[in-house]
């Protein structure tokens, strides 16, 4: 996975404890090599330590990466002791938060949002009483979906305005969205392009069809990690994010996705849907900054490996 800028942002200025420095910047410059200038008696190594926990806040946000470039007038602050944990809910984690953006690690059958059946413990429901616990008037805006039972990476905003932007700049902003994906049969390409128009039937499934007129235009490239007789291990990137993209396409090629008996799947090999939202990737709508995001791969995934 190639190397990307990582900034991290403290998910409330108010948890920060006592500081043991403050340093106000002067003129553009690398966070390092600031630090090491305003910091004498500390190695390289004592100041990665603090980047690496959290510890290093410009302007009251967590920064960890060395090379982030500091602006004039900007304020770093050495904070004691590392960043509070990863937030964890019946169903998700919090693994990034600030006054525009949630990030969350999906857990499989929880819910994006509520369905007639279900109006309770969806992710949406969750996070909107976990921002209303700092203010009751607060909420919380649907940016893209999963279906139930796939698993990982997916964002929310705090605000219609930043749902807007990030849902009108999709495209433009999304920089990698990175599925795993367990599939049955070998998949002998080592890597490949799937390309269809897709159309959702009344009974709400999913089809592909090869008139533009009738469905959106779908792309998906797949790459083949593993794979033995029975079962392959796929890393597939999202051109486009339509419904069931990845689970129709899957079938498409003879691969479906174990687990997926709406989409051909015979198999249910590790009790779950093999489908996990594993990268993503994105330009902050607000502050520009590029973030990152991996989750650890799903241990059932590599049972069959």
């Amino acid at each position: 996975m190639k190397e990307i800028n990582k900034i991290e942002i403290a998910r409330n200025p108010k948890e920060i404890k006592k500081v043991q420095n403050q340093f106000e910047v002067t003129e553009e410059v690398e966070l390092l090599t600031f630090l090491l200038a305003k910091m004498p008696n500390k190695s390289r190594h004592n100041i990665k330590s603090y980047l690496r926990d959290k510890q290093v806040l410009v302007n009251n946000k967590a920064v960890t990466q060395f090379n982030h470039l500091l602006k004039p007038k900007q304020v770093v602050n050495i904070k004691d002791g590392k960043a509070p944990e990863e937030q964890k809910y019946k169903g998700l984690t919090i693994i990034f938060e600030d006054q525009h953006l949630i990030v969350i690690d999906k857990q499989e059958g929880t819910l994006s949002i509520a369905t007639d059946k279900q109006k309770l413990h969806n992710a949406y429901s969750i996070l909107s009483d976990h921002i209303k616990k700092e203010d009751p008037r607060n909420r919380i805006f649907v940016i893209h979906r999963l279906d139930r039972e796939t698993s990982g990476l997916m964002m929310f905003a705090k605000s219609e305005r930043v749902q807007k932007m990030m849902q009108e700049s999709w495209n433009a902003t999304i920089r990698e969205r990175t599925y795993l994906a367990v599939t049955e049969g070998f998949v002998k390409d080592k890597e490949g392009v799937i390309e269809s128009y897709l159309v959702e039937n009344k009974a709400l499934t999913v089809y592909s069809t090869n008139n533009p007129n009738l469905g959106k235009h779908a792309i998906t490239h797949y790459e083949t990690l593993k794979a033995t007789e029975n079962n392959s291990l796929l890393k597939v990137n999202l051109e486009t994010g339509r419904k069931n993209q990845i689970r129709v396409h899957m079938k498409d090629i003879g691969y479906p996705i174990v687990g997926d008996e709406k989409y051909g799947a015979k198999t249910d090999s590790i009790g779950r849907l093999g489908l996990h939202a594993w990268v993503l990737s994105f330009i902050h709508p607000i502050t520009n900054e590029e973030m990152f995001f991996e989750t650890k791969i799903p241990k059932k995934f590599l049972w069959l490996f």
